[in-house]
């Protein structure tokens, strides 16, 4: 009699409309960083787009750039408010690995992903774009271009050249790797030394920094090879050139994964391969301005000017967690003498 009336129950309730599914209803946290899910950015494209498919609500949270955003992931460890953390980068991989994070998943859609951009091989993140840094000019205001990092300690260059502070962005972060990889441990500080008298500034952060650079008050600024496809995107211009410098240019992979803790694996894993469906792919390009790790149509004809260098030299993530501390405190001196 009991299981009848229950069956009643439900029955009434369906047809009234009234019962919801329970998975449709079921949120999902998002940790990201703040450009990503600013207006400018994919999260507002592909968190609807996400949301229209599973029928679920996302919460997305963006507390800063991708460094504040795992520190937070770390401080909340013993108690996880968040399902997801998508955007973090290879210089910050090994760091998060130690802390032992992770929900790993190996999303069936993992396949179609160059085997280089799958650097984790025990599946804890899943990576969803790449690019590279490089030295943005005006080619207004300078004829010819530095072709190398040597090139850039030319006195031409004197008081010409804007960067980020690797202390505190990730493209300033990544340039301190870049001349360590090239040049190694022993010699990568001379050459900063070397470089001193032709940087204008160091900003704390990209948008600082490529402000000065629009703004005309530096002919050279640290960026990625991507940004010149914005402005002929947007502002249909190729005056802005990404230098291709012999040494290769250093990579940055942005990689996202489920957190350890989360009472919504299955819904997690459905984003995850979402991130690698064509309706997340194909909105990086115009939007986070970096390559897609899966490629389901041609890129934007503006990306005709966005070089993808012959090679990338590159750090273990191993090292650079072991040593990262002790390079940014070595910089710091060398640059304060």
């Amino acid at each position: 009699m009991k299981a009848k009336i229950l069956s009643i129950y439900f029955l009434l309730f369906f047809v009234t409309g009234i019962i919801v599914n329970p998975a449709a209803a079921e949120d999902l946290t998002i940790y990201t960083y703040d450009s990503f899910n600013s207006e400018w950015g994919p999260g507002p494209i592909v968190f609807k787009r996400f949301e229209e498919q599973c029928g679920c609500k996302l919460k997305v949270v963006s507390p800063g750039d991708s460094g504040t955003v795992l520190n937070r992931v770390i401080l909340e460890k013993a108690n996880p408010q968040a399902d997801i953390l998508l955007g973090l980068n290879n210089s910050e991989l090994e760091k998060s690995f130690s802390y032992d994070l992770w929900e790993p998943y190996r999303s069936p859609l993992l396949a179609k992903v160059p085997a280089d951009l799958r650097v984790d091989k025990k599946y804890r993140v899943t990576p969803f774009d790449y690019g590279f840094i490089a030295f943005v000019y005006d080619s207004q205001k300078l004829a010819k271009p530095p072709s190398s990092l040597q090139d850039l300690l030319d006195p031409k260059y004197k008081r010409k050249i804007v960067i980020e502070n690797p202390k505190t962005s990730s493209p300033g972060l990544s340039m301190l790797h870049w001349t360590i990889a090239v040049y190694g441990e022993d010699a990568y500080l001379d050459y900063w030394k070397k470089l001193q008298p032709n940087l204008l500034s160091v900003t704390d952060g990209w948008s600082a920094a490529y402000g000065m650079f629009t703004k005309g008050e530096v002919p050279i600024v640290l960026s990625y090879v991507t940004s010149p496809a914005y402005h002929l995107e947007y502002e249909k211009t190729e005056r802005y050139q990404a230098a291709v410098f012999q040494e290769g240019h250093y990579r940055q992979i942005e990689f996202a994964g489920i957190l350890k803790g989360t009472k919504r694996s299955k819904l997690a894993r459905e984003f995850i391969d979402f991130m690698l469906s064509e309706k997340f792919q194909n909105a990086i390009p115009l939007t986070n301005w970096m390559f897609p790790v899966v490629q389901h149509q041609a890129l934007p004809d503006s990306f005709r000017i966005a070089p993808q260098p012959k090679s990338a030299p590159e750090l273990n993530a191993a090292r650079v967690n072991q040593q990262n501390s002790k390079w940014l405190k070595a910089w710091s001196r060398a640059m304060s003498e």
